[in-house]
């Protein structure tokens, strides 16, 4: 027959034991606590990623008819133009306009 041994802890094996035990509960919910951190981080930059795409697409399309501005700018220069022959022909003909 095998002999029965004696499977009684000292009191310093128990504090061991119990040290280890609340040590390793402590590193888990330390790991559990930045893996929060990070995913929480993550979603945060997903939707400002998802912010600034819809803006830069928001940007292209504001500027996609940008052909236009250098017609707009020749008919603006064309008012101007006028304006200013309306101003001299008032000034030597009318003397009431001055320069």
């Amino acid at each position: 027959m095998a002999q029965v041994t004696d499977l009684t802890l000292s009191s310093t094996q128990r504090g061991l034991w119990w040290g280890a035990i609340i040590g390793g509960f402590v590193v888990v919910l330390a790991v559990a606590a930045l893996l929060t951190v990070l995913v929480v981080l993550v979603r945060t930059i997903d939707q400002r990623v998802v912010a600034v795409r819809d803006t830069l697409k928001a940007a292209a399309a504001n500027t996609a008819d940008t052909a236009l501005i250098a017609q707009t700018a020749a008919g603006v220069e064309a008012v101007l133009a006028e304006g200013l022959e309306h101003h001299l022909f008032l000034g030597r003909v009318l003397g009431k306009v001055r320069s």
